[in-house]
């Protein structure tokens, strides 16, 4: 498509001389503002994949794919109900637990918190929780003093394994004075990082025989835990679970795109729009190009009139131009392609060293859930921020270089 003698000219032309500089500028600024539109959308997209895939393993890992709940809040036969749920194609892990909120009492620190009562082989299969002890060990989470708490609740509350923090829980018994809260201690046996400050202040775990004590649940249970192969594809599990469980009508199954879909769905939508807002950089970037190929077209008028008298078709003036501008445009594509991987690939390390140069937490897992910055490369999204980035730049091409073919030789001539 563009033979030698264009490829010649078109060089010339982007290597500005003494005179030429403006124009020169201009698109070295066009060139600079492509590379910095397309840097900014990978590195921002891959931001949002990384949340929402850090994000969505978190909690998937820590409330399951989906789970079966009693109609009428406690499930009795869980026993056979998670042995049924197990025989499913495609679960994983069927875990009965109870789970109710407390108030988490330790000297001078109180706040609220939820309470998750589970057997050590359900906890073993919690790999969220079972695979980041920091501290203690899952062979002493046994009797009806145990507990596993997070490592946030531990630092603000002074905890370490062996110490004793109490659970107040308002549902007590009821007595001629009003209803008594329960208040029952118990020990430190592990400490745990699950990679959320939620859950790490906010969880703690107890033996599903102490939380059938503490919550007056003689067996029984509040729900069944439910793992699956590909939380992706949650719904047809979901609906071989109801078919099979479709004879005890006091369970209702929700899987996560029910419980959580708002939330996901308000995240999709977040990263759509900043997409679409980015791109915006990226545009304007585009329009610079436009702007430098009118001012060089109409810098090299002359030039434009000597090569077609010699025998330069509209069409070679037309790719020399084409070529002049998708070099902006492709380099800046190439510079801020290799920019954004190399930023997203070590995107921790650069957050660690601006926060040791400014002193300043630039992510606080307080705010984001999560306690370090996720960034996560999709290779077909960083080949649509190419594409986008190359059709805009050669878009923006095609004015310029018609008009530049359009020129009258004479007319430009005679006014030189």
């Amino acid at each position: 498509m563009f033979g030698p003698f264009e490829r010649a000219v078109a060089g010339r032309y982007l290597r500005a001389r003494k005179g030429e500089r403006f124009v020169s500028v201009i698109a070295i600024f066009s060139l600079v503002g492509i590379a910095l539109g397309v840097a900014t959308l990978i590195i921002v997209m891959s931001v949002m994949n990384g949340f929402k895939a850090d994000l969505m393993g978190r909690i998937l890992g820590l409330n399951g794919d989906l789970s079966l709940f009693g109609v009428s809040r406690t499930i009795g036969n869980y026993d056979d109900l998670a042995a049924t749920v197990r025989q499913v194609p495609g679960v994983v892990t069927a875990t009965p637990l109870i789970e109710g909120q407390a108030l988490l009492n330790s000297g001078s620190y109180n706040a609220g918190g939820m309470v998750r009562g589970m057997t050590m082989q359900g906890l073993r299969d919690l790999h969220e929780v079972s695979d980041s002890l920091v501290a203690g060990s899952l062979d002493k989470f046994v009797g009806n003093d145990a507990i596993i708490i997070g490592v946030t609740l531990a630092e603000r509350a002074g905890l370490s394994v062996g110490s004793k923090i109490t659970l107040i829980s308002p549902n007590g018994a009821a007595t001629p004075f009003g209803m008594m809260p329960r208040i029952r201690a118990y020990h430190v046996v592990g400490i745990f990082d699950a990679g959320m400050n939620d859950y790490n202040v906010g969880y703690v775990f107890l033996p599903l025989a102490a939380a059938q004590i503490y919550f007056e649940m003689p067996g029984q249970v509040t729900q069944i835990q439910v793992m699956t192969r590909d939380p992706t594809n949650v719904r047809p599990v979901r609906q071989a679970i109801e078919q099979a469980v479709v004879s005890d009508p006091r369970v209702r199954v929700l899987d996560w795109t029910q419980t959580n879909n708002a939330f996901f769905g308000a995240v999709q939508v977040e990263q759509n729009v900043l997409f679409l807002i980015l791109t915006l950089i990226v545009l304007v970037a585009a329009f610079n190009v436009i702007s430098s190929l009118i001012m060089m077209v109409k810098d090299k008028t002359g030039d434009i009139a000597v090569l077609r008298t010699i025998g330069a078709t509209r069409g070679a003036i037309m790719r020399i131009f084409l070529m002049c501008g998708a070099s902006v445009g492709v380099t800046g594509t190439v510079i801020g392609t290799a920019i954004g991987i190399v930023f997203c690939l070590n995107i921790e390390r650069i957050r660690q060293f601006l926060q040791s140069l400014t002193g300043t937490n630039l992510f606080n897992p307080e705010i984001y859930y999560l306690e370090r910055l996720p960034a996560k490369l999709v290779w077909p999204q960083v080949f649509e921020v190419i594409v986008m980035a190359l059709v805009l730049s050669l878009l923006a091409t095609l004015y310029p270089s018609w008009r530049a073919a359009r020129t009258d030789p004479v007319e430009a001539l005679r006014h030189e």
